[in-house]
């Protein structure tokens, strides 16, 4: 998953007390201590070696730490093409089990200083105490000149709500500074939008989306931690680092020339000196009916210089045709990328990426093993995709969806996997984006085969249900799963899963740490994998298509695509 997202997860959800969780209702209160019902030595049931013998391999030193646009990329990739050739999967409808992904990686180098002028003396922001900035442009130099200042609230045009941050506000060629989250979230009123669960109009990448639809020059996102949910630290982090990004035929000409964060006090300051209060500003923000502004009379200039480089990266795909409705497809993902080789952290310079997410590959060809293995074939054809540059922004599932070799609308599901833990059986299983979807029905009812109980997303506010390659799919309308027990553990219950994964955020999470080690206990990961399974064979026997839930934000593109 993308830095920060799965840190932003366990971080939040390992803080919170987990005593005080909602209890869960009296009927599945108790859970027997036995491991899934079916039999480890039948055809169908995915166990723990098949796991380890598919998690070593793509966690190997080998692989390089299986970074886009490396050596890694084409060792990981090659690999998971010779697994589906030699589980008897076909390849896509090109010929081949690759998928090519134009990518161009930008290395940014922005301006040392923003410049802010305007009433009294000018104002300088320094680079990374102040600010990040970043591009999509494909460009050896992108600047801004002297570009009137707007505050425009959370940045959010959404009708649905009500809500529209840019009414009557024309911010062509201007810089626009907006706050991080979404009006219900990151405010006090429970009662705007979703209240304590992010919407997509939280993201920070629909922001910068919805600001270029305006026309804007450049767009800073106020950092503040608490609604953030993570420290200036991780912004940091993730913006001084090369990026790679979808290459476009006009060359991110449609994107802002400048992205990029504002430190909270580095925000202060600005409003200060345009006369404005940023405590009296952020609550206007979050009162509906709020009136975007300028920053009185102030302008902002800025730059970054480039080096760009372009390159093809390439999903992995390959299908198990249905016997009697071929043309119908149910999608299983997960991400092959990680971060190759960096620097050396107590000897070791290799990311292996063992967890993020060589544990959903091996779910994701150990399922692929069961459905060849099972006596019952499905009528519905299976699509196994592995996908590049999730690392980077969701950038080879984001393609996938733009550009399907198989038919959205023929699409019954996306079935999502990344990062299961390595830890032993658990008792729930944690649907991350709880009430989208019927697909959490068919969820609870192999959930329920497992003994297991079904357990809401404990930390909404984090947003996850848009940070992982699920997101794409259901953007463009596919119902889609991304689940995995996460809890409380079968046998040592909750706290010490907690700790568990407090220590690999702490010590493992997108560190070389992240390597297989052999006292992990993957019976949870098969029988998450066993799960998905099961939720697959079932869909698969199907002639309805699981249906979004009423007020979800992904039912009209289903309607939409149903209709072509």
């Amino acid at each position: 998953m993308p830095f920060p997202a799965r840190l932003l997860s366990a971080t939040l959800l390992l803080g919170l007390t987990l005593t005080n969780c909602q209890p869960r209702p009296a009927a599945t209160e108790t859970a027997a201590t036995t491991t899934p019902p079916v039999a480890p030595d039948t055809p169908t049931a995915i166990s723990a070696a098949t796991i380890s013998k598919y998690l070593q391999a793509v966690s190997s030193d080998e692989m390089l730490g299986r970074k886009p646009f490396t050596e890694g990329e084409t060792r990981s990739t090659q690999y998971l093409a010779d697994e589906f050739r030699r589980l008897g999967l076909q390849p896509g409808p090109n010929g081949t089990y690759f998928q090519p992904v134009p990518l161009v990686e930008i290395t940014g180098t922005p301006a040392p200083a923003l410049l802010i002028k305007g009433k009294g003396q000018p104002l300088s922001l320094e680079y990374k105490t102040d600010f990040v900035t970043f591009t999509q442009r494909e460009q050896p130099t992108v600047s801004v000149q002297n570009t009137p200042l707007v505050f425009a609230g959370y940045g959010v045009v959404a009708p649905e709500y009500g809500w529209d941050d840019y009414a009557g506000l024309d911010v062509k060629g201007k810089t626009v500074v907006v706050l991080v989250n979404d009006p219900g979230n990151a405010g006090q009123d429970s009662t705007l939008f979703k209240g304590r669960a992010m919407t997509y109009y939280g993201r920070w990448t629909y922001k910068y989306e919805e600001a270029a639809r305006h026309g804007a020059a450049a767009v800073l996102i106020v950092h503040d931690t608490q609604p953030a949910a993570y420290p200036w630290s991780v912004v940091l982090s993730g913006a001084v680092s090369p990026k790679l990004r979808p290459q476009t035929d006009n060359k991110g000409a449609d994107k802002c020339a400048l992205e990029g964060w504002l430190t909270l006090d580095a925000a202060k300051r600005l409003f200060q000196a345009a006369g404005q209060n940023y405590d009296q500003l952020y609550a206007a923000a979050n009162t509906k009916g709020f009136k975007p502004r300028a920053l009185g009379g102030l302008t902002l200039s800025g730059s970054i210089q480039n080096k760009l480089r372009r390159q093809t990266s390439r999903n992995v795909l390959a299908v198990l045709p249905g016997t009697t409705r071929a043309s119908e497809y149910i999608l299983y993902s997960a991400h092959w990328d990680h971060f190759g080789i960096g620097k050396a952290i107590q000897g070791d310079s290799i990311y292996n990426g063992a967890v993020d997410d060589g544990t959903g590959l091996a779910a994701l060809l150990s399922i692929a093993e069961a459905f060849q293995k099972s006596p019952e074939k499905p009528q519905r054809s299976i699509v196994f995709l592995a996908v590049t540059a999730e690392e980077q922004g969701l950038l080879g599932s984001a393609y996938y969806a733009q550009h399907p070799p198989f038919p959205l609308n023929k699409t019954v599901a996306d079935l999502n996997m990344d990062m299961l833990w390595p830890y032993g059986p658990m008792k729930d299983l944690t649907v991350i984006g709880y009430g989208q979807s019927e697909l959490e029905d068919y969820a609870r009812a192999a959930a329920r085969e497992q003994d297991r109980y079904v357990l809401p997303d404990q930390t909404p506010e984090t947003g996850m249900f848009y940070r992982s390659d699920h997101f794409n799919f259901a953007h463009v309308g596919v119902p889609s799963l991304y689940a995995s027990g996460s809890f409380e553990s079968r046998t040592q219950g909750k706290q010490w899963i907690a700790d568990k994964r407090r220590a690999y955020t702490a010590d493992m999470y997108h560190k070389p740490a992240d390597q297989f080690d052999p006292n992990w206990d993957l019976s949870g990961i098969a029988q998450d994998a066993q799960l998905y399974f099961r939720v697959g064979q079932r869909l698969a026997s199907e002639t309805t298509f699981p249906q979004w839930r009423e007020g979800s934000e992904f039912r009209a593109a289903r309607d939409k695509n149903a209709n072509r």
